[in-house]
């Protein structure tokens, strides 16, 4: 065979190994790369499913969070709770220390105390329940969600002392007996629910500083109490009877042995220390004086400070008086000076013990005027609303006005036999009676045509100014007082301050005065002509006037307009000036050098 031939085989199969190896190799390739695809494609649905829940997870999340049971502080059931809890915390405040100290009052009611104690327990636990779930306000809005609310009272250290007043510390009473109630001393952490509830109380009461005073005089027997307990187990401690400070030997004393006796004798004795007020047996020992002078110690601070706050209580509530008699002084100083008759002297100062006695002493404004307008308004239309609408043009009115007019009525208290209005005065008011009889009299003062009571008006027309009245503005009868009156006060100033918000109603207020007038036949048209062509007349002088303003502004303007336009062209004539001369020397430079080189 040819070798060529040969040698071109051998080459060809190693070509074709070659390419196998290639193929092989681009196959493995192609199925790696499918593979990868594959597994890619597992890997992505993977993440997408656990996206997805995550989202869901998310979304749940988002979701609004359960009803639950939230209490919200500034409802009456929150304070109903208060005064609940409180009971149990002042049952162990006032006998947790009663009975460690005195022995018989824990031994003969054993059972009892131990049912009051776990009512107490059950009620603390509760307590710290109706904690975790009361609201409070954010952006001043009442938050309810249950984990929020739970996170926050975790944080506070009220739930710390919460958490130590319900320990249960009664378990040492397996080893040393149920009849050592001093282990529970720990449920006295619980005291700021009692602080709160007196606290709520003061602000809902209506007679505040009586509750104040009670309150005081609560905390002053809580002190007594407290140490008249310390002093009796400190007579035990140091042996009853063994000299003349500790309490007295029972044995040798049987009268004493009497449980109230004891507890009596101690409070007694503990009186009469902390208030520095009595005289009590010595001290003998060295520790007795110590405990005495921490005794008085205590009651010259704690005293001291409880009879400042008595007095100055005392003197709030006097207060009042002694402003308003202030008042009186300086009103009669006054008079005095000013040499005013006895006579009338006298109706004044009778018309402030009227104010007095009938309690109008008070001063609508300013006792208001640190609320916002929004409760002013409440308040003052829970107050006069019903009796401005029993006004006849004021019956039909917007809401809107008639609440802008309550705000506006004033009080007046007028004495008997003053004249609210004489006939032919000017009408600026109109009145509403509130309480008392006013008789419309004739000139004489004594005649009475009509008696006027509680819900009549009058005025209203006067204030109006109706066109083509007969009267005017002027007042058509004389009024007086029988008695002391009080009466509702609304000036034609602020009806018509009012009226500029509400054009609709002024003009029906307006057509119901004309109606009542017309009724009473006491229009005239040939005046309602007259007074419209004068209003016409008037109107026409304003718009002239208004006119002749808006002329004189507008030459004002265009003076000032002509004088900056000059000011402007001023500066740009000097400057093209300069710059003309400027360039005369350069050009006739130029002109030289010219010559110069055309010479040369």
């Amino acid at each position: 065979m040819n070798p060529v031939w040969v040698s071109r085989k051998k080459d060809d199969k190693k070509d074709d190994k070659k390419d196998d190896k290639k193929d092989d190799k681009k196959d493995d390739k192609k199925d790696d790369k499918k593979d990868d695809k594959k597994d890619d494609k597992k890997d992505d649905k993977k993440d997408d499913k656990k996206d997805d829940k995550k989202d869901d997870k998310k979304d749940d999340k988002k979701e609004e969070p359960k009803e639950v049971w939230i209490m919200d502080p500034a409802t009456d059931l929150y304070y109903y709770w208060l005064c609940t809890i409180s009971v149990p915390v002042f049952y162990n405040l006032m006998l947790l220390v009663a009975r460690a100290c005195f022995n018989e009052l824990q031994y003969s009611y054993t059972t009892m105390w131990m049912t009051l104690d776990y009512i107490s327990d059950a009620l603390y636990y509760a307590d710290t329940f109706v904690r975790a779930r009361t609201g409070f306000l954010e952006q001043g809005l009442l938050v309810k969600d249950a984990k929020v609310l739970k996170e926050k009272y975790t944080k506070t250290r009220q739930f710390r002392l919460d958490i130590i007043s319900m320990l249960p510390t009664d378990i040492v009473f397996f080893q040393i007996g149920v009849d050592n109630p001093e282990w529970r001393f720990n449920r006295l952490f619980k005291l700021a629910r009692l602080f709160e509830f007196f606290d709520r109380t003061e602000t809902r009461t209506n007679f505040p500083n009586i509750f104040r005073i009670g309150n005081l005089v609560l905390y002053i027997i809580i002190i007594i109490h407290w140490n008249a307990c310390l002093y009796f187990a400190f007579s035990k401690i140091l042996g009853l009877g063994s000299d003349t400070w500790v309490y007295p030997d029972m044995r040798k004393y049987p009268e004493f042995a009497r449980l109230a006796r004891q507890y009596i004798y101690c409070f007694y004795w503990s009186t009469l220390t902390l208030t520095t007020i009595g005289e009590t047996p010595p001290p003998v020992r060295d520790i007795e004086y110590f405990f005495v002078v921490v005794d008085f110690l205590t009651g010259v601070l704690i005293f001291a400070t409880i009879v400042g706050n008595v007095g100055a209580m005392i003197s709030n509530m006097s207060a009042a008086r002694v402003e308003f008699q202030a008042k009186i002084d300086s009103i009669k100083q006054y008079m005095q000076f000013r040499k005013v008759t006895k006579d009338l002297e006298a109706r004044v100062v009778k018309w402030f013990d009227y104010l007095w006695t009938e309690d109008k002493t008070c001063d609508e404004k300013q006792v208001l005027k640190n609320l916002p307008d929004k409760l002013k308004a409440e308040i003052a239309i829970n107050v006069h609303l019903e009796t401005l609408s029993k006004v006849r043009i004021f019956q039909d009115c917007e809401a809107g006005l008639l609440i802008e007019l309550v705000l506006k009525l004033q009080p007046q208290v007028f004495s008997p036999g003053d004249y609210i209005c004489k006939k032919g005065d000017i009408g600026r008011e109109m009145y509403i009676i509130k309480g008392g009889k006013l008789a419309v009299v004739a000139d004489d003062g004594v005649t009475q045509f009509v008696v006027l009571s509680d819900g009549a008006y009058f005025g209203e027309i006067s204030i109006l100014g109706i066109k083509g009245s007969k009267a005017g503005n002027r007042r058509t009868a004389n009024i007086r007082s029988v008695g002391y009156s009080d009466l509702f006060a609304l000036s034609k100033d602020d009806l018509m301050e009012a009226l500029i918000e509400y054009p609709d109603a002024k003009y029906a207020l307006e057509e119901k005065g004309r109606a009542i007038l017309m009724k009473d036949n006491l229009i005239d048209e040939s005046l309602v002509a007259a007074t419209d062509s004068k209003d016409l007349e008037d109107k026409v002088n304003q718009i002239e006037a208004s006119y002749e303003v808006m002329l004189a502004k507008f030459q004002k303007m265009v003076n000032q307009y002509a004088s900056s336009q000059r000011k402007l062209k001023h500066p740009i004539t000097v400057w093209i000036f300069f710059s003309a001369t400027r360039k005369l020397p350069e050009a006739k430079k130029k002109k030289k050098k010219k010559k110069v080189v055309r010479c040369s």
